[in-house]
């Protein structure tokens, strides 16, 4: 998701998630959150990096998505952090999901939070696990293109 899109505010993002799997295919869910907990991702008070999605039941739900306490909202009772959250997503995308996660062994990662329009989506992708020594080899992939292109701009700059 591009944060530079109308109307589209980024919270958080797992850039871990990208590290750690292959992102194959990627989907927008809605998120069931109590008003407090959307206050707080309005001050981006959220921990994404240990999250993962499963379905449950032919429900989507998010797992481990730690969103802290409003700090307004402390005589409300406020909502508990470590809660999971149900995911919105259509009936036929679901099935699609479970489908591919039972078939191809893969997992559901949660990649970014953002606002839409004002409501809260997450960006959730079909991804395959990485060995160590993939993400050692996308790492040194990404930094020779770094490099690549830093060459590129201080010959372009007549530095070189």
């Amino acid at each position: 998701m591009s944060p530079k899109a109308d109307g589209v505010k980024v919270v958080a993002t797992n850039r871990q998630a990208r590290r750690d799997y292959e992102v194959i295919d990627t989907w927008e869910a809605g998120l069931v959150l109590q008003g407090s907990e959307v206050k707080s991702l309005r001050e981006a008070k959220v921990t994404l990096s240990d999250a993962y999605a499963r379905i449950i039941d032919g429900e989507a739900w998010l797992v481990g998505l730690h969103i802290s306490p409003y700090s307004h909202a402390a005589a409300q009772g406020g909502h508990e952090p470590d809660r999971d959250r149900k995911l919105l997503l259509r009936a036929p995308e679901l099935a699609e999901l479970r489908a591919r996660l039972d078939q191809e062994r893969l997992s559901l990662v949660p990649l970014s939070l953002y606002f839409k329009d004002g409501r809260a989506k997450v960006e959730v992708g079909l991804g395959r696990g990485r060995k160590q020594y993939d993400k050692r080899q996308v790492l040194a992939e990404r930094e020779a293109e770094r490099e690549t292109r830093r060459a590129m701009v201080r010959h372009a700059k007549g530095l070189n």
